[in-house]
């Protein structure tokens, strides 16, 4: 494949955060502190990742516009990480739009939700909804999707006209489904990609179902990100397959790159992964990779307003 063929316009990066865990509080990056992860072993990201750094990993690729995705801040203080990351961005130029946090199921939800969206770059909210942890835990246990409480709280978003972001593997996607059909007017981003870490045959068939059965959810989207795996380098062959279903299931208008750095930086540089999602839908009309790489994310999460211009070099 000619190197002339790959995408070479501007990229919005659907999917990263910024942090600095030696001035702010994230209780799993502070020392010695270690969560069970999907990619192992994260001491490598207990560090300062600010704009700078940010730039010289993408400089490689022309990435004009940014989302900033909650970093499990202090749950204390959801108010303080936006106004961080808002800070970021006047003195930066990015990030774009933010991914705030929010925890539905508190009393103090609608303060706190209207408190996010008064930020201007504030698009969308995320709040992990736990839950079974295997496809054989399903049935046993339920996710915060399926709780009342959750769900008043998450009813509150289409007031402020927030979206959600949600992160949880697919085997909890048919609780996605109520939720998306029980609040058709709440735009639901699903994280990762659905999380498919297991990529036996059974495992790819289960997460292959699942998606299908989400992306005939017309309030939904899918960012194509963090399909890394543990103790592997990120290569094209190891992910062609992922991506191809996601746009093929869900449309290039209904999907979008994101490089969840730098925890992807776990398993890959920026470069690879961007190269690598380049090489993957060269295949695709030049219309299809512009929107995957660029004005899907611009639709949903409304960045080009904020473009910075220092950052096309």
């Amino acid at each position: 494949m000619s190197e002339e063929a790959l995408w070479d316009g501007p990229v919005v990066d659907a999917h990263h955060h910024f942090w600095d865990p030696f001035v702010n509080d994230h209780p799993w990056l502070r020392p010695g502190t270690l969560i069970p992860f999907r990619y192992g072993d994260y001491s490598a990201i207990k560090r300062r990742y600010l704009p700078d750094d940010y730039r010289k990993d993408t400089a490689r690729h022309h990435v004009c516009e940014s989302v900033y995705i909650e970093t499990e801040w202090d749950p204390a203080t959801p108010i303080d990480e936006t106004r961080y990351a808002s800070a970021l961005a006047e003195r930066h130029g990015l990030p774009s739009a933010i991914v705030a946090q929010a925890w539905l199921d508190r009393d103090d939800v609608a303060a706190v939700l209207a408190g996010q969206a008064a930020f201007p770059r504030v698009r969308s909210v995320r709040h992990k909804p736990g839950g079974p942890e295997t496809p054989a835990e399903v049935g046993r246990r339920r996710t915060l999707m399926s709780d009342d409480k959750w769900r008043r709280g998450y009813a509150l978003l289409e007031r402020h006209g927030l979206h959600f972001d949600l992160q949880t593997p697919w085997w909890n996607l048919d609780e996605a489904i109520r939720l998306a059909r029980d609040f058709p007017r709440t735009i639901i981003i699903l994280n990762h990609s659905g999380l498919p870490s297991d990529r036996s045959p059974e495992g790819l068939a289960g997460w292959r179902a699942a998606m299908a059965r989400l992306s005939e959810e017309p309030n939904v989207r899918v960012k194509i990100s963090g399909i890394g795996l543990r103790s592997r380098p990120w290569t094209v062959e190891d992910n062609r397959w992922i991506v191809e279903q996601i746009v093929d299931l869900f449309s290039p208008r209904r999907a979008m790159f994101g490089s969840n750095f730098p925890v992807d930086s776990l398993c890959a540089s920026f470069d690879t992964i961007f190269s690598g999602f380049k090489r993957i839908v060269a295949r695709y009309p030049r219309a299809d990779q512009e929107l995957l790489f660029c004005e899907t994310a611009r639709a949903v999460y409304q960045t080009r307003q904020y473009t910075a211009p220092d950052l096309a070099a």
